[in-house]
């Protein structure tokens, strides 16, 4: 079982997109096979093999536009990827697109972001480190 101090430590090291494959693999050491996202608070779900937890929030609410854009998410996906947002920023821009949550499967190797509707928005690989 994993806590949420060995995720804090693994997310320490994340300073932009860029970082983000190698969270993914810290995360996946540690024994989280996926985890949910809420775009709105910042709310993080940690799941584990059969085992789940909940993270707290990690930034003061920001509004999810009931429309959503696919276009608008994969620019804000390009940019951060090559480390030109923060994730506070990258978080913004999502909610600015629509997004409600986004999910990360460390088995598939996969970030899918959904709408309010549960929609598929876009589905991205996670390269590897």
């Amino acid at each position: 079982m994993f806590t949420i101090e060995q995720i804090h430590k693994a997310f320490q090291k994340v300073k932009s997109g860029a970082d983000f494959p190698q969270f993914v693999q810290d995360l996946k050491e540690i024994g989280v096979t996926h985890y949910d996202n809420f775009v709105s608070d910042g709310r993080t779900k940690y799941y584990g093999k059969d085992f789940s937890l909940d993270g707290e929030s990690k930034y003061p609410k920001i509004e999810v536009h009931n429309s959503s854009s696919a276009e608008k998410l994969k620019y804000a996906i390009s940019i951060h990827q090559q480390g030109q947002t923060d994730y506070l920023t990258f978080c913004q821009q999502a909610a600015d697109a629509g997004v409600e949550k986004w999910t990360t499967h460390m088995i598939e190797m996969t970030v899918t972001y959904l709408d309010k509707a549960e929609h598929k928005l876009s589905v991205e690989p996670i390269p590897k480190p």
